[in-house]
């Protein structure tokens, strides 16, 4: 007989999606959206709806995998694990700690994935990774300027006069705002779009602006530089609530209005709406995570900040500069989860850079890598340098549901649990402040078994199995118990399966920041007190006509790495036979100018490395623009950042992913 639980989506994602899953004969046979669910009503993606076919897969891994003479072969758990405690304990004793490089992204959410934070400090401390490849570069922008990131609620968005969404394409990667910002429109509220290609988003738009990749910082400069001259800044802000607004006047001076349209390649009269759209306030801003992937990422997202801020749209209901929202994460006792007072010593790489600090590293080497939830060899830029990486390590060792592009590679693969077959917490660090809950309602196939199994079972093998001798209900009321005096318990959540979190629906109304000066900062006194002059800047991406001409010269379109419209990066790419083989978008320009048409073959190509696929041609994309969707696996083409850059972002904690020329022949 079939049953109906009550669950969440886990998928690194905007939403967080409440979830009906229906089980039959002890399997997922269904995903719908909740209902009862307060912000996604029911609704949810393609993506999340996948995850039944994932669960049920038949590419499962079932047994844990070792390599021998090149060939995986089934072992037992307690071989696997035996074999990997042994190594990493003569690791500790002969390299110390961080010879281990814990290498991980955030494919999945769930609060007890901060476990592996526990086990590596109780191991005394590994290489970890620092930054994101997918936002890191916005959340220290927005950390600079305003001390935290932070957004506000989304029903606040009934509140705005103007709504402003710039580098999201929110139809495909935050359905739930695309839902609002349609009933807002209704209401009169005037939607504005910023993008380079004309998405689906745009199509709903009152005005659509078409800027060249890379530029939008010129944009926000030269709005401002009209807000100015039409006297619509917002004076009392200026003066009462933030510091170093005669660096940003300074700044402002160095740029002619004339460089910036040439620049942005956006007409003059767009500059003079837009200055009148943000002055006529509140002006709601939802930034995007593309545009912070560049050399001059973090610029960027403060010189947008920084328009928010000169228009007073700041601190007010129906404003703000919406990137991220920590304050959700912030909810929860991590500490207590991941025990951090246990690290005795530790080494980072950028998770940029991690292929680089793998080959440089000296004193000690990296002899092991610990791969979790992530698949670098498809996500992380420049594949073709994390493939010589990994492959110079002794020992590999990956957590995976299935067969990707870093478990082949490996040494070890540990079959893991997929959201159905494990008990967690879900919650959103970018749109909403709901926590859901999600148990455990199937049993996992063959021998897979949790992270925080295997994470015990390894500790008891090192000495440190008290660390772990908690159940998985413990661990959870552990994660809540900074909550419990708001009254969120797990008994109330595992009865009402989502609870909204104690969080500001404005931030910063009290203009109160959480900043050095307690103020706005337009110069930043964090970035000093790290060792930069913290003013905004005229700052160009690594790859441009601009910066780079000659480069420019040899490969003149812009690659953008946008996400698929039915995976979760690349989460269910062999899932989905329609979507494995390679689709390269291209600008009608650039189609005209190669003689291209719908489906030719062709190669884009740069210094890194080259693609092969078929063409789909763009309508309104930005002049000289290519895209092709990030996550593609290589037995189906390779992921596209056989062609992207792995330097960092301006400052050291972004991708510069997007930050990337390439040209195109056809075949």
């Amino acid at each position: 007989m079939a049953k109906t639980y009550q669950s969440s989506c886990p998928l690194n994602c905007w939403d967080t999606c409440g979830f009906e899953v229906t089980v039959e004969n002890g399997k997922v046979v269904k995903v719908d959206g909740d209902k009862h669910h307060p912000i996604t009503q029911g609704k949810i993606c393609s993506r999340g709806r996948m995850l039944e076919t994932r669960t049920n897969a038949k590419e499962r891994l079932l047994y844990p995998l070792k390599k021998v003479n090149g060939q995986f072969i089934k072992i037992s758990w307690k071989q696997a694990l035996d074999e990997i405690a042994e190594k990493m304990g003569e690791i500790k004793e002969k390299y110390g700690t961080t010879a281990i490089l814990h290498s991980h992204d955030y494919a999945n959410n769930g609060l007890l994935k901060n476990l592996d934070q526990r086990f590596f400090n109780c191991y005394g401390g590994v290489t970890e990774l620092t930054g994101s490849i997918c936002w890191g570069s916005g959340i220290e922008a927005q950390t600079w300027d305003f001390g935290s990131s932070y957004s506000h609620a989304p029903e606040d968005i009934y509140n705005s006069q103007n709504v402003v969404i710039w580098g999201r394409n929110v139809a495909r990667t935050n359905m739930h705002l695309f839902q609002h910002l349609q009933a807002v429109k209704k209401q009169g509220t005037k939607l504005v779009v910023i993008d380079p290609i004309f998405n689906q988003t745009a199509k709903i738009a009152d005005m659509y602006v078409s800027i060249k990749p890379g530029m939008d910082g010129f944009l926000a400069i030269g709005i401002m530089k009209e807000l100015l001259r039409l006297g619509l800044e917002d004076q009392t802000f200026i003066k009462n609530y933030t510091v170093g607004f005669a660096d940003l006047l300074a700044l402002m001076e160095q740029i002619k209005l004339d460089e910036i349209i040439e620049i942005t390649e956006v007409h003059r009269e767009v500059f003079t709406e837009l200055a009148y759209i943000y002055g006529n306030r509140p002006t709601m801003t939802y930034l995007g995570l593309g545009m912070q992937r560049y050399a001059n990422g973090g610029n960027t997202i403060r010189l947008i900040d920084a328009l928010a801020a000169v228009s007073g749209n700041i601190g007010i209901p129906g404003g703000g500069a919406n990137f991220g929202n920590l304050q959700v994460g912030q909810s929860f006792n991590i500490r207590s989860l991941t025990l951090p007072e246990r690290k005795t010593v530790s080494r980072t790489f950028t998770m940029m850079k991690q292929a680089e600090g793998v080959l440089q590293a000296k004193n000690p080497p990296i002899k092991m890598i610990i791969v979790t939830c992530g698949n670098p060899l498809t996500q992380v830029p420049n594949t073709n340098v994390v493939k010589k990486a990994f492959q110079s390590v002794e020992t590999v060792v990956v957590f995976e549901q299935f067969m990707t592009d870093t478990a082949e590679l490996a040494d070890y693969v540990l079959p893991t649990t997929t959201v159905f077959e494990e008990e967690d917490i879900y919650y959103s660090s970018m749109y909403h402040a709901y926590v859901n809950y999600g148990p455990a309602i199937v049993e996992p196939p063959g021998e897979a078994k949790s992270d925080l199994w295997i994470w015990t079972e390894l500790a008891k093998r090192l000495g440190f199995g008290d660390d772990f001798a908690y159940s998985r209900e413990e661990f959870l009321k552990m994660g809540l118990s900074s909550l419990k005096k708001y009254g969120i318990t797990l008994e109330k959540l595992k009865e009402e399966k989502h609870l909204l979190l104690p969080v500001k629906s404005v931030p910063w109304d009290d203009y109160q920041f959480k900043t050095p000066s307690g103020k706005y900062e337009f110069t930043s006194n964090l970035a000093i007190q790290k060792g930069m002059d913290g003013k905004l800047k005229i700052a160009y991406p690594a790859e441009s006509s601009i910066s780079n001409r000659e480069l420019a010269a040899k490969y003149p379109y812009t690659l953008l790495t946008i996400h698929p419209l039915r995976s979760n990066h690349s989460q269910h790419y062999h899932l989905i036979e329609s979507m494995q083989s390679i689709r390269i978008e291209v600008s009608e320009d650039i189609a005209i100018e190669k003689g291209l048409k719908e489906n030719d073959l062709v190669k884009v190509f740069n210094d890194r490395g080259e693609l092969v696929g078929n063409v789909k041609i763009m309508k309104k994309a930005h002049p000289k623009t290519i895209n092709i969707d990030e996550g593609q696996w290589n037995k189906f083409g390779g992921s596209v950042n056989v062609l992207t850059p792995d330097l960092e972002s301006d400052n050291g904690l972004g991708s510069t992913l997007y930050d990337c020329l390439v040209n195109l022949e056809k075949i």
